[in-house]
């Protein structure tokens, strides 16, 4: 007899853990205090064990009343097991609640305010002339329609595998590019492909466009849509079991092109759950599945993105609403401040830069400033720029081609003449980039518009001239000589240009292929001499004759 208790004790336990394994296998929650997935494991623990003892007790009743006896359950008959485990679940979720409340900003509005420290920069300081080797002129939709273009070409894979949707912007060799990995098709494409892994990423040129299918000589192992211990949470999870990695993790290639992925650690600075920013980042090459720990200063030079865009910008928000305390952000709201609706990325510094404009929470539509935070350090800089918010500079353009129907992208800020410049891609329903609008910050009605970069580049200029900004550019042509460090060839509505960058220059010069007179630049390659006149303009010249 005691021996049947004791099996039937010892299966109840093994099955409660056997549960308890296959909840930690799917869950993935890091056995840390600060982890509210650890607290709901220990509640569900509890639970599990309550229910276990509730069952026996339920199961000595009935027996009772087989004997003869009326069977009626009664809570005080419980045994002091299940009562020692009530009372704990509750403490648990006491603990919980309360250490919720304790962690939030209306109990510590100072402390929320620090968590980011700001400095003011002026803006011409920092934001150059306009480099349009480093302007990203697709954004993330625009992109994803040019990887699923490159994937459709790629008829070794396109049965087997499609594209991610992460789209993660970085710098690389210099360029603003966006890069995402591939993911298996479907499920019985995994069980087909999973051996060999993912054989390529794609890599798009923010600037020219180019979008790359990289193939790998060893495929990507451990990625986002692998099952089991080859899916990357599960993988960093079972390396670092006490680690609580923020919800985004990021895929980013170094600069010899191997992909890693970027896996932010939360700290919580406040409480038991509140404060958030990084503490530490886990690099996991995505080929190996080797992962190395580094504290967040430490991070390589090459890693762009530690810190997302949403939780710097929510740290911001932090900043800018609970500058006189939390009764005053909801009440009297006096110099409260606020990041607008939207952000998108600058590449400055070799590192990307989240940009948000900064407005008064009365949500009117003026911006007193904009804020710039680096994804890979924290640091932010504030810009006193008065002028429109955004969706007021993105409605000033698309009246510009109201009959056309186009929606404009959220803005880039730009430096065009020493002018804070709101740049933007003008769509139309298919999401494909029809046009270019250039929109001032400060005088919002000041709008131009172009087929090209270059077009509405000109027209903006011509547009500040108009208004006494700035002279137009000289007319009088200019002669350089010099070794071709690069040429590359895109097209822009159906006309094909050449843009050239000579050895130690950094202007870019335009050689369009409409005017046959300047067709002898098929011949030129890189390293080669050339001598090139043109018409100067604001960091892109137009080549009026190649010798």
């Amino acid at each position: 007899m005691k021996k049947t208790k004791f099996l039937k004790i010892f299966l109840l336990i093994l099955a409660g853990l056997v549960i308890l394994a296959v909840y930690y296998y799917v869950t993935l929650p890091a056995i840390n205090i600060h982890s509210a997935g650890t607290w709901g494991a220990m509640i569900f623990l509890l639970v599990l064990l309550m229910g276990i003892s509730l069952f026996r007790t339920l199961q000595r009743e009935r027996k009772t009343a087989v004997e003869g006896v009326s069977f009626r359950f009664d809570f005080r008959s419980m045994d002091l097991r299940m009562k020692v485990l009530g009372i704990l679940t509750l403490a648990l979720c006491l603990v919980y609640v309360v250490g919720s409340l304790l962690s939030s900003p209306f109990f510590n509005a100072a402390r929320y305010q620090k968590l980011l420290s700001l400095e003011e920069r002026k803006f011409t300081d920092d934001i150059k002339e306009v480099d349009y080797k480093t302007i990203p002129l697709l954004d993330k939709n625009s992109a994803a329609l040019l990887g699923n273009r490159k994937m459709g070409s790629m008829v070794d894979m396109v049965s087997q595998f499609e594209v991610s949707g992460d789209y993660a912007q970085i710098n690389y060799q210099g360029k603003p590019v966006r890069v995402t990995p591939l993911t298996y098709a479907s499920t019985i494409k995994w069980l087909t492909n999973q051996k060999n892994g993912i054989p390529a990423y794609i890599l798009i040129d923010m600037t020219t466009q180019d979008t790359e299918c990289v193939k790998l000589s060893e495929g990507i192992r451990y990625s986002k849509g692998e099952y089991f211990n080859r899916n990357i949470y599960r993988h960093l999870r079972f390396h670092y079991p006490t680690y609580i990695f923020d919800d985004q993790i990021f895929f980013e290639i170094d600069d010899e092109g191997t992909p890693y992925w970027v896996c932010p650690v939360k700290k919580f600075n406040i409480g038991l759950f509140g404060g958030q920013t990084v503490g530490r980042v886990v690099l996991c090459n995505a080929q190996t599945g080797e992962c190395t720990d580094y504290a967040v200063e430490d991070v390589p030079q090459w890693v762009d993105k530690v810190y997302s865009a949403e939780l710097l910008i929510n740290l911001y928000d932090y900043h800018g609403i609970l500058q006189h305390g939390y009764w005053n952000s909801l009440l009297g709201q006096k110099d409260c401040l606020q990041s607008t609706n939207g952000y998108n990325y600058i590449a400055l510094e070799d590192d990307v830069w989240v940009y948000t404009g900064v407005t008064s929470v009365s949500g009117d539509q003026s911006n007193v400033g904009f804020v710039l935070m680096n994804q890979r350090t924290m640091e932010t800089r504030y810009y006193k720029v008065e002028g429109a918010i955004e969706d007021s500079a993105m409605s000033s353009a698309e009246g510009q081609v109201q009959n056309l129907g186009y929606r404009a992208t959220f803005p880039l800020l730009l430096n065009i003449a020493d002018e804070p410049t709101y740049f933007m891609a003008l769509k139309d329903g298919a999401g494909l980039v029809k046009k270019y609008a250039m929109v001032n910050v400060q005088k919002y009605q000041w709008v131009a518009i172009g087929d090209t970069v270059q077009e509405c580049e000109k027209n903006y200029t011509e547009l500040l001239n108009t208004n006494g900004i700035v002279s137009a550019p000289s007319e009088d042509g200019k002669s350089i000589s010099g070794k071709i460090e690069s040429i590359t060839a895109i097209v822009l509505d159906g006309n094909t240009h050449y843009y050239i960058c000579l050895e130690n220059q950094e202007d870019i010069f335009d050689v369009d292929m409409s005017n046959t007179a300047l067709i002898s630049i098929i011949k030129y390659q890189s390293g080669d001499s050339i001598t090139l006149e043109y018409i100067e303009g604001y960091g892109l010249h137009e080549v009026r004759a190649v010798k």
